[in-house]
């Protein structure tokens, strides 16, 4: 079990840099099992430019994204993956679900949870809230390339 993972932490694990860097911070990982991500979304994120000026809103797919790159952190660590500065692609998402609106000064919470792997192939189930409401969920695969 790993507590907490800053940002610089996270850094070593993803390639992503700003701005596709959705994710701020990792708690309670269980390695190769599950992680909380958190995502402090601000209004100077470059995407509320135009997504919508006058109502932002953060795109569901980049909640998604984030979901998806607290899984990667989640693979990055594991005896297997770990300092090989692996890539890893999303192959599917299904059962995409988006519940409510993300605006800035909210704070993600990304629950992400192993369903199965085999080989390079990892699924996973994820699910974004903000305090206590869900706002979207998934489930996705990716593979790791070495």
């Amino acid at each position: 079990m790993i507590s907490c993972l800053n940002i610089n932490e996270i850094k070593k694990c993803l390639p992503h840099r700003y701005p596709m860097l959705m994710i701020d911070r990792i708690e309670d990982m269980k390695v190769g099992e599950s992680a909380i991500g958190i995502k402090n979304v601000t209004s100077n994120e470059p995407f509320f430019q135009g997504h919508f000026p006058e109502k932002p809103i953060m795109p569901g797919i980049l909640i998604v994204e984030a979901m998806g790159q607290t899984a990667g952190v989640v693979v990055a660590k594991t005896p297997d993956f770990e300092n090989k500065g692996n890539l890893v692609y999303f192959m599917s998402m299904d059962n995409v679900k988006f519940r409510k609106l993300v605006e800035p000064g909210d704070v993600l919470r990304l629950y992400v949870q192993k369903d199965r792997s085999r080989g390079n192939a990892w699924r996973f189930k994820g699910k974004a809230y903000v305090e206590d409401a869900l706002v979207a969920e998934a489930v996705f695969t990716a593979m790791i390339i070495t």
